[in-house]
């Protein structure tokens, strides 16, 4: 499994119902799906995402690439992987 995530960009979109920021990544040559959640978002940011969401993200994607890379690994097998605040711990 690689070190780091490419972000595909044009995948980034706004979950408002699931309060999350999806998003696909490839690892090496594997294609996996990600949601950043709001939580995790409002921590980087020190600011509700609400309407902001998705700049929000784009403001903090190193690190939430680099969390999404620990996400990943603790459980590569799920269907959408979930980063939250409790990844920054």
């Amino acid at each position: 499994m690689a070190d780091a995530l490419l972000i595909d960009p044009a995948t980034v979109f706004d979950n408002v119902d699931e309060r999350r920021v999806e998003f696909s990544a490839s690892a090496d040559t594997d294609e996996y799906a990600f949601a950043a959640q709001y939580d995790l978002i409002e921590a980087l940011a020190a600011e509700v995402p609400d309407d902001r969401a998705v700049a929000l993200f784009h403001r903090h994607e190193g690190q939430i690439m680099d969390l999404a890379a620990v996400a990943l690994a603790r459980d590569p097998d799920q269907a959408v992987i979930v980063v939250s605040e409790n990844d920054l711990a």
